[in-house]
């Protein structure tokens, strides 16, 4: 990913999480709430159906920043979140980030950070990374 580290830049990059990925996730973090895993339990719900956990949607944050932009060597200092609207499997979704900050002196970038549903165009998570890369800022 070839991102100009200015202010206002910005850059996304589309997913989708499948069920077997929302187990996964419940089996690794030991939250088994029925929302996430049993799909009788959430047609009781006004989701109707199961939703992802917010935190497994929130790991795309995690995978762009530390892998593709800023990439290797960046080290995350802090990650505001909302959640906004659920999340539900084998839906598209873009994650959007935008850089609105860079502190040169200490190499630190505050960037938004959104989750697009791809279909309707509405804005399900949002937050603020910050992070701090001696080569990028």
């Amino acid at each position: 990913m070839n991102i100009e580290p200015v202010v206002d830049s910005s850059f996304e990059q589309p997913f989708r999480l499948t069920q077997e990925e929302v187990q996964r996730f419940a089996d690794l973090t030991g939250d088994n709430n029925p929302i996430h895993l049993d799909a009788e339990y959430a047609a009781t719900t006004s989701f109707k159906k199961p939703i992802i956990h917010g935190m497994l949607g929130a790991t795309i944050f995690t995978k762009v920043l530390g892998t593709q932009f800023p990439g290797f060597g960046s080290i995350y200092l802090k990650q505001t979140l909302e959640f906004l609207r659920p999340m539900f499997v084998e839906t598209d979704y873009k994650a959007v980030f935008t850089i609105k900050t860079i502190n040169p002196e200490k190499h630190i970038a505050e960037i938004s950070t959104e989750i697009v549903d791809v279909s309707t165009k509405k804005v399900v998570t949002r937050g603020v990374a910050t992070m701090i890369n001696t080569e990028k800022f």
